[in-house]
């Protein structure tokens, strides 16, 4: 069966990958947000909410998932961690498998994944484009975050693999370090490279 190429986009954090991601939906490309899914998924209503809670009692409310709850059940505990993503993954999966089929007649699609390189996923997708911009401007935009401080900055970035790393395994690199046209720009301009949008 004939699919879209999938365009696997991911960046570390406070590298403007939500911005890009806006910025291929502007041109007409579909956009897969995995995060975006998540919280549907266990927000108030979500499909998930009686597996969470039946895996971890009291972690779910009438708002959906308690993110702190949820986060001090699995946290360090990587048997606890499997089991809630042996609950999450499946579900986001059938809906990324609707969404191709609801886009199979676009040249690409692009999957927001965060973590695609060190959870694997740029395993399944066509090409890779790592969103980047210097060290300075990340630490700067990371740190102008609400509760943010210099300790969990640091050590959110010991999980993440490391901006370098992620450009030289990418297929595509927009850089962000510069204006917002500019950046608009290279989305454009990559956006046509591969075939367009519908």
């Amino acid at each position: 069966m004939a699919r879209p190429r999938f365009l696997g986009l991911t960046g570390s954090i406070g590298m403007g990958k939500s911005t890009v991601a806006g910025m291929f939906r502007d041109e007409g490309v579909p956009v897969f947000d995995a995060d975006a899914e998540v919280h549907a998924l266990q927000g108030p209503g979500g499909d998930l909410l009686g597996a969470i809670e039946s895996a971890f009692p009291g972690t779910t409310g009438p708002d959906g998932v308690d993110r702190a709850a949820l986060g001090a059940a699995v946290f360090g505990d990587t048997e606890a961690l499997a089991r809630l993503e042996a609950i999450v993954h499946p579900a986001v999966a059938t809906r990324r498998e609707a969404f191709v089929a609801a886009n199979a007649e676009c040249p690409f699609v692009v999957f927001d994944i965060p973590l695609l390189y060190e959870k694997g996923g740029y395993r399944d997708v066509d090409a890779v484009a790592v969103v980047s911009a210097p060290a300075d401007v990340q630490r700067e935009r990371v740190l102008a975050r609400p509760g943010m401080s210099e300790e969990k900055f640091e050590r959110i970035l010991k999980l993440q693999v490391p901006d370098a790393e992620k450009r030289a395994r990418a297929d595509h690199v927009i850089d962000t370090g510069t204006s917002l046209e500019e950046t608009r720009a290279q989305v454009h301009a990559l956006v046509t490279a591969l075939g367009g949008a519908e």
